[in-house]
């Protein structure tokens, strides 16, 4: 694993910081080109759908022409689109703008993963992308520090300036660094999409799912536990000590989770992080002071550290060696459905039956989601390809 700390993890954590230092002023952005708050909530949503819509044009791209090849698109992808940001003239461009920053961090993760997964064996694996994920954990908690200095000096712009910076140092990262892998990482094999749907079908309608059902709950704690801390009377401050707490023990977690799926099997660390999320949702609405909704947070975090690289943990396993990258880019948009709807899930039940019943339904399927994964992932040690092939 040491040797992936140049070459993989300090350009994830200078993109993360870059993507953390973006993401809290894209709103305020919008706002500030004349977008109403319910555009600037597309808006902000568009980068997700960006990133989520080339998930598998992406995979083909890796396939096709390598991972650092890709790199250096998406890098030059993303850097025209965050120029594009600081010019757009009106909230329309800015929109487009966020569209094409998805479309390029998809290409980035998907190198990454790709990459990750075929130098890696199986007994590093978990702990591998486990400290991946981290790394972006601790990037998009430092990110929005470094942006609130970089706006203080430049205004909003300076946050995406931040990031293009940032992204081009990771680039640089890549490519001056010799790559202590590249004779045993092999050419990939371009498979077509329906193939790859066909062949990896009982994959994606069981793990598949699950990852999905993990995206919702990890986006709805975002928009449930703050409304529900104004529905019991909390400030904005208080809301926001909230997630820090939670935030710094989902952070803390992530090597000891990769150990421990490493040892264990992944069910032993995918399992719980869905029932202690869905014991954190079902928690909620019996909550009415800060200390309370607190507590569940913290137990959200606890669960979210859980997860902390299980998605990619499990697509990585189940990705047949030689076309990764083409299996990939179906995974991250099966899980990444998951991310995009989570918010979409929240406002629909929080309409249809009222906020606390809303996180009820979340938890629920957090426990539909562990229930998937208890069935669907082998026992420890054993090889989920193979656990699928028979």
């Amino acid at each position: 694993m040491r040797s992936l700390v140049v070459t993989v993890y300090l350009p994830a954590l200078l993109f993360a910081v870059g993507q953390g230092a973006v993401i809290p002023v894209v709103a305020l952005t919008a706002t500030d080109l004349g977008a109403t708050a319910a555009m600037a909530t597309v808006v902000v949503a568009l980068r997700g759908i960006g990133t989520m819509v080339f998930d598998v044009p992406a995979g083909s791209l890796v396939g096709r022409i390598g991972e650092r090849r890709a790199m250096a698109a998406a890098t030059a992808l993303l850097a025209v689109a965050l120029v594009g940001c600081i010019l757009s003239p009106n909230a329309y461009v800015f929109a487009a703008c966020m569209f094409v920053m998805g479309c390029g961090w998809a290409v980035w993760l998907l190198a990454r993963l790709s990459y990750v997964s075929e130098v890696m064996p199986m007994h590093l694996r978990g702990r591998a992308l486990s400290t991946l994920g981290g790394v972006q954990r601790i990037g998009n908690f430092i990110g929005p520090l470094v942006g609130a200095g970089a706006i203080a000096l430049g205004g909003l712009d300076g946050a995406y300036l931040v990031h293009i910076v940032l992204a081009v140092a990771g680039w640089l990262v890549l490519v001056s660094v010799p790559d202590p892998h590249a004779t045993s990482v092999p050419p990939h094999a371009h498979l077509p999409v329906a193939q790859v749907v066909r062949s990896h079908r009982h994959v994606f309608a069981t793990a598949g799912v699950a990852a999905a059902c993990l995206g919702v709950l990890r986006v709805s704690r975002i928009a449930i536990v703050p409304l529900w801390g104004e529905r019991i009377g909390l400030d904005a401050a208080q809301v926001s000590l909230i997630f820090s707490f939670s935030s710094a023990v989902d952070m803390t977690l992530f090597y000891p989770v990769g150990l421990a799926s490493d040892r264990f099997g992944r069910r032993a660390v995918a399992v719980p992080c869905l029932v202690l999320l869905a014991l954190g949702f079902a928690w909620v609405p019996f909550t009415d002071s800060v200390a309370t909704l607190a507590a569940a947070g913290v137990l959200m975090g606890i669960g979210n550290g859980l997860g902390s690289g299980i998605v990619m943990t499990l697509g990585a396993d189940y990705a047949p060696p030689g076309a990764r990258a083409s299996f990939l880019g179906v995974w991250r948009l099966v899980s990444d459905v998951g991310q995009a709807g989570g918010p979409l899930v929240a406002a629909a039940t929080i309409g249809l039956v009222g906020l606390g019943a809303s996180s009820g339904v979340v938890a629920a399927l957090g426990v539909a989601g562990a229930g998937i994964f208890l069935v669907a992932l082998p026992p420890a040690h054993d090889d989920p390809e193979q656990a699928e092939r028979t």
